[in-house]
């Protein structure tokens, strides 16, 4: 499930231990979690090509795109459909 997958490379990239595990789809992510700042995005973008074997450009991301777990989700599933 790709929520679930998306929850290990947050856990992992940002260093969120147990925290990660209460992220729901509607779990805000840019700008309430600390740690989610622009280099972390660049390492979780990295982490989701690999994970998911997809390549990810600049222009297809937005702030829109990390504003909550959900949305990253739907990114996600939008690339890989493709």
């Amino acid at each position: 499930m790709t929520v679930e997958r998306l929850k290990a490379i947050l856990r992992s990239a940002l260093q969120l231990g147990e925290r990660a595990d209460a992220l729901t789809p509607a779990s805000r992510l840019l700008g309430a979690i600390p740690e989610f700042d622009s280099m972390a995005v660049v390492s979780v973008l990295t982490m989701i090509e690999d994970e998911f074997d997809i390549t990810i450009a600049d222009d297809d991301i937005s702030a829109d795109t990390f504003e909550t777990l959900g949305s990253l989700t739907t990114f996600v599933d939008g690339k890989v459909a493709d």
